[in-house]
């Protein structure tokens, strides 16, 4: 969107003067007329009052799963595309998605159709959700394919929160326990540490240790905090930059020992849902993994569909390379195959998703009854080592007194 200055009359021949948004100055002019300004001068603001202020311009996965269930019942409904986009745009607390819908509105109203429109903000609408209304618009299935856009959604929000939800709570607990840790390190240690030396006990070896450890922090914390951050940093650069770093992150989460089980059926889940979707909606199969390759979030997955769609355009096979993929167990392989050979890919990959989604919620309950415990022994064990490394060579004086 772009600011425009104008200056105009209105109807009542009053001289009036202000700024528009608009898409290009075509735009700001009909919006003008629409309210009953006739514009004489209109050019676009150069003040940096009125730059939009950016900060990625994304719309969140909540916002716009509550906007794709909300379209799709509009849609239902018999509203326009038109009358639908201007509701939503004027009900949605989401800046970049009112923004969005507000120049989607604009562009239809001059001829353009919604997916069009839709594309040309990229970080706004997901490349799923404008090729999915595409085939609906070229089929006149567009009710049909917003409602299976909002169940998808709504299906893989839902699967994202609880993933993250299991992941956090020993995220949160670990860190608690480091905080901790450090707190007695910094504060309760070198109050024993000072009587220790001045009575010249001989100390154990766990109580050396924890003085050690103690007095590196104190002198040196600064450093471990530089070394911390900067590790941080150079993490994110390459996992933003660097493909073979961010394939190998992926890899490495997708092998632990408990979580990379449940990552994987996450990942399962999600790309044989997308892809269901896509094919019910008559996207073109190669198309579709193609889309699905750029939006499941995983490189180690999108390989494996890449492999999928290449496998394709020499006359093989889907199943193929997902058989010979690790990631893929057989129950994926072979209902994928099934449907492949019976012609009924679509449902098939719909009932592996449902299968691992439900998969993932026993995961999900199942591991968060074992976390909690675990992760408080954890922590009971870290502060109760900190705390005996104190204590024992006081015991011992104790005796000797």
């Amino acid at each position: 969107m772009v600011v425009y200055k104008y200056v105009g009359r209105t109807s009542r021949g009053t001289i009036k003067k202000g700024i528009v948004d608009a898409t290009n100055k075509q735009m700001a002019i009909t919006r003008l007329r629409s309210q009953g300004i006739n514009p004489r001068e209109i050019e676009e603001s150069k003040s940096v009052l009125h730059k939009e202020l950016s900060f990625g311009g994304k719309v969140k996965n909540q916002d716009f799963v509550i906007y794709s269930r909300q379209f799709a019942t509009l849609i239902r409904a018999g509203v326009s595309i038109l009358e639908s986009t201007k509701i939503l745009a004027e009900q949605t607390s989401s800046k970049p998605l009112k923004k969005g819908l507000q120049a989607v509105e604009e562009d239809v109203r001059s001829g353009l159709s919604f997916s069009d429109a839709a594309s040309k903000k990229p970080k706004v609408f997901p490349v799923l959700f404008v090729n999915m209304i595409r085939a609906g618009e070229a089929t006149g299935n567009l009710d049909e394919a917003l409602d299976r856009l909002a169940f998808s959604y709504e299906k893989q929000f839902n699967l994202k929160k609880k993933v993250q939800s299991t992941l956090a709570y020993p995220l949160i607990l670990l860190f608690l326990t480091i905080v901790v840790s450090v707190f007695l390190m910094l504060t309760i240690v070198p109050q024993f540490v000072s009587m220790f030396d001045d009575l010249g006990a001989d100390l154990p070896l766990i109580t050396k240790v924890v003085m050690s450890l103690s007095e590196s922090l104190q002198s040196s914390w600064y450093i471990f905090l530089l070394i911390i951050l900067l590790f941080g940093i150079i993490v994110n650069y390459l996992y933003q930059n660097n493909e073979k770093f961010n394939y190998g992150f992926h890899l490495i989460l997708l092998k632990l020992p408990i979580f990379g089980k449940l990552l994987q059926k996450s990942a399962i889940a999600r790309m044989t849902r997308t892809l269901s979707s896509l094919f019910s909606s008559a996207v073109p199969i190669l198309h579709a993994l193609s889309i699905v390759e750029n939006v499941i979030g995983n490189p180690v997955v999108a390989k494996v569909v890449r492999e999928s769609r290449t496998s394709l355009e020499q006359g093989s096979t889907l199943s193929a390379p997902l058989a010979k993929s690790w990631i893929f167990p057989p129950l994926v392989t072979q209902m994928t195959s099934i449907g492949e050979s019976t012609g009924s890919l679509d449902y098939m990959l719909e009932k592996i998703a449902d299968f691992y989604e439900d998969d993932v919620d026993r995961t999900v309950d199942t591991l968060k009854s074992m976390i909690e415990p675990l992760m408080i022994v954890f922590l009971a064990g870290v502060v109760g080592t900190i705390v005996m490394a104190i204590m024992v060579p006081m015991f011992s004086m104790y005796e000797q007194i």
